[in-house]
């Protein structure tokens, strides 16, 4: 029984994705969030409950990868192209840009489950973070709407994050197999910079913590990389 545990948990995750999907297409941009959010819940404890029980699987895997691509490829997609949808100079064709997000997201995907060096950490933005992100550009539009409702801007951002996606960048994971401080630094530091980002400046902090996520991540593997050489 203990076997389906995790695979269960990822179906929870893909099912949350399916709903927030749905308001995506409604325009209730902000309710898609919520359930991003909650798909994030459920791919976070899926891993760690397969790690728990001792129950990892190439089904697993790869259940886990197709959950991902609805939940954080085709989601932010959708998001984007109502955004898109909604601008300044919008046209017929010219949302369906958004979708290049999703492209980008298949094709990091595919590559994390047949590139061995991504046993531990990323090579290329992991797609949770990237979605988050863009999720959180509905929220900021409240207060910054012209900001959120250029066109240029939001081509901007699904060109920028669809190369990150499949970029040779370095991001550490965000999960633990401990509660080391020794070992967890950089990850303690990130949550803790990040909860006092979102503190203060509340959903607008998302595109900064996306950059201190990048940031930190090139500090870290710098530093390791210069710690070992002779």
């Amino acid at each position: 029984m203990k076997r389906h545990i995790p695979n269960a948990i990822t179906c929870a995750n893909l099912f949350s994705g399916c709903i927030g999907i749905v308001f995506a297409f409604k325009g209730e941009l902000q309710i898609a969030a919520y359930f991003v959010i909650l798909s994030g819940i459920f791919d976070f404890f899926d891993g760690m409950a397969a790690r728990i029980l001792h129950v990892k699987s190439a089904i697993g895997k790869d259940l886990d990868s197709l959950a991902d691509m609805v939940s954080f490829g085709f989601m932010p997609g959708v998001i984007m192209f109502q955004l898109l949808k909604s601008s300044d100079y919008a046209s017929a064709y010219l949302p369906y840009i958004g979708f290049f997000i999703t492209i980008f997201s298949a094709l990091r995907l595919a590559k994390f489950n047949n590139d061995e060096r991504q046993t531990e950490d990323f090579i290329g933005l992991n797609t949770p973070m990237n979605t988050i992100f863009i999720c959180s550009l509905p929220f900021i539009a409240e207060d910054y709407p012209k900001l959120i409702g250029s066109t240029i801007l939001l081509i901007a951002i699904t060109a920028i994050t669809s190369y990150l996606l499949v970029s040779e960048i370095k991001i550490f994971s965000m999960k633990l197999n401990n509660l080391s401080w020794a070992q967890n630094k950089i990850k303690f530091i990130f949550l803790i910079l990040s909860a006092v980002l979102i503190g203060v400046l509340k959903f607008a902090a998302i595109p900064f913590v996306l950059v201190l996520y990048i940031a930190l991540s090139v500090l870290h593997f710098r530093g390791q990389g210069a710690g070992s050489k002779p």
